[in-house]
């Protein structure tokens, strides 16, 4: 229950003096149009303000409960017009203090009519009523602040999970990625970043890559979110360069090591392993559903070819595409040429290690057995029983391109550990 101002010191109260007084509209609308000019917000956001605080400083009571309820509103159209918090509390500060001077019992007492008490009171009515608008203007800014954050995060993420899923038509997508400073009509780029930790909506990873990839592309925006646990980069990419900058931009951000990783990135528990997937650049809003299609499927072929770099690129991929999309083929060529390794002792794999890691050091048998902790000689062995078991000479350009590419299928198809669950 609010208390009123004490009446022994309040003739306002009485009505001795001000209650007859003639409500100071012209006076209102001067003090908010100062106001207003000195706090650089709209006058309309008082509303009736100025007039409501005469009339209680004329009753001698503070504001009532309903009038403050109205300041609420008026807190809620300056948070939606973007209106500054700071503005807005200057505006009602300033045209308080304004309006002081304004009101019939201040003015009375200059010619000594109204005693002393009388102006102590309108004071304490008007600093009161200041007090409590503000705190109703303060906590219904915040509300309609978190309410819009809260709608623009769920408008944000629908529009990302557009984006990247070929959700809406074309006109509609590139309307909506304008108010996110995307132009779909140039060509675009899709990174996924792949770490330990997942990566999560509102993650502070995100900000630290956003300042790592300002300015890489010009005026141009990249769109930084998470999906799935990965964080996606979308960003302009007029040629090559503008990739290759964005990527550098992204692997620093990350830190190829412990000791390189960023304070930001350390303290929010973003650990050093982590892989970026390249999308092949492209226009429109087809072009960034493929290019992030491209890009998860760079990092998913990256684990199945125990591929360790830190960036995967997609075009570097094409030929293990290629080799998927007969898949009927590519299962031939293995079961016909490695199916007879399983006959040596140990199995396929140990010579599947072996080529794979020999075809890996360039053909030179020295660097694949230091990769694989072995003698030259035992190398040089598998080797020669691969040749016995196949028919197909490392040697030969073309047993070595045939065992290459079985070898390649095999680690896309899982061979032979595929072949034995479906037996």
């Amino acid at each position: 229950m609010r208390a009123p101002i004490r009446d022994a010191t309040s003739p306002c109260k009485a009505g001795a003096v001000v209650a007859s007084s003639p409500r100071p509209s012209s006076d209102a609308d001067r003090v908010a149009e100062a106001a207003a000019d000195d706090a650089g917000a709209p006058a309309e956001l008082l509303g009736d303000f100025l007039t409501v605080l005469a009339d209680a400083v004329a009753r001698g009571e503070p504001l009532e409960r309903r009038e403050l309820r109205n300041y609420r509103t008026q807190a809620v159209d300056a948070a939606r017009r973007g209106i500054a918090l700071r503005a807005l509390l200057d505006l009602y500060l300033s045209s308080t203090w304004r309006m002081w001077r304004e009101l019939p019992v201040v003015k009375e007492s200059r010619g000594g009519e109204v005693v002393v008490a009388a102006v102590v009171a309108a004071g304490e009515v008007m600093l009161r009523a200041a007090d409590d608008v503000v705190a109703e203007l303060t906590e219904g800014f915040q509300l309609a602040r978190r309410s819009i954050v809260r709608m623009e995060e769920s408008a944000r993420r629908e529009f990302v999970d557009d984006l990247l899923m070929g959700g809406g038509n074309v006109a509609d997508m590139s309307s909506r990625a304008a108010e996110f400073g995307l132009n779909l009509s140039g060509p675009h780029c899709v990174l996924v970043v792949r770490a330990e930790v997942p990566f999560t909506d509102g993650t502070p990873v995100a900000r630290v890559i956003e300042r790592a990839t300002a300015g890489t592309k010009g005026d141009a925006e990249a769109l930084v979110a998470s999906k799935d646990g990965r964080l996606v980069v979308v960003f302009p990419a007029p040629d090559r360069l503008a990739v290759d900058q964005v990527v550098d931009a992204v692997g620093a951000a990350l830190g190829s090591r412990p000791s390189e990783a960023s304070v930001d990135l350390a303290r929010h528990s973003v650990r050093s392993e982590w892989q970026i997937g390249v999308g092949r650049s492209a226009p429109g809003a087809s072009g960034v559903v493929g290019s992030y299609r491209q890009a998860r499927e760079a990092l998913d072929l990256a684990v199945r070819l125990e591929l360790t770099a830190r960036v995967v690129d997609a075009r570097d991929l094409l030929v293990h595409h290629v080799l998927l999309r007969d898949r009927d083929a590519i299962n031939d060529l293995v079961e016909t040429l490695l199916r007879p390794l399983e006959e040596a002792r140990g199995g396929a794999e140990p010579l599947l290690h072996t080529l794979d890691a020999y075809f890996a050091s360039g053909g030179n048998t020295a660097s694949t057995a230091r990769a694989m902790h072995l003698s030259v000689r035992a190398v040089t062995y598998r080797l020669a029983r691969v040749r016995e078991l196949t028919g197909c000479d490392v040697d030969d350009p073309a047993g070595r391109f045939a065992l290459n590419t079985a070898v390649l299928g095999a680690k896309l198809l899982d061979w032979p550990k595929s072949a034995s669950e479906s037996e």
